[in-house]
């Protein structure tokens, strides 16, 4: 049988992590973030329920993916632009550079 009740706001975060693969389309990069600040938040009070615990957890997982595609996806459409020669700029991706010894 099941708790009766998981604590004041349980229910809210429980919510919040079935609808995020809904609105992952419209959300934007910093709002996925403040989300994923306040998830952190919620896990670290430790007054989630195990179930709730784990929904949030994915929400989380999924808006983790979410951000990495968009950095990926930034990181490409940065470009430099290089004087080449008489004929002006030319666009070259972007590769960043590698620091030593990390």
């Amino acid at each position: 049988m099941k708790p009766a009740s998981h604590g004041a706001g349980m229910g809210k975060e429980a919510d919040q992590a079935r609808s995020a693969g809904g609105i992952m389309a419209d959300k934007k990069f910093e709002d996925a973030m403040a989300r994923i600040e306040e998830i952190v938040e919620n896990l670290e009070t430790g007054e989630l329920s195990l179930e709730d615990s784990l929904k949030v957890f994915e929400e989380g997982m999924k808006l983790v993916r979410f951000c990495s595609a968009k950095l990926e996806e930034a990181e490409k459409k940065v470009s430099l632009l290089v004087k080449d020669g008489e004929e002006g700029l030319r666009e070259v991706p972007f590769a960043p550079e590698e620091e030593d010894g990390q």
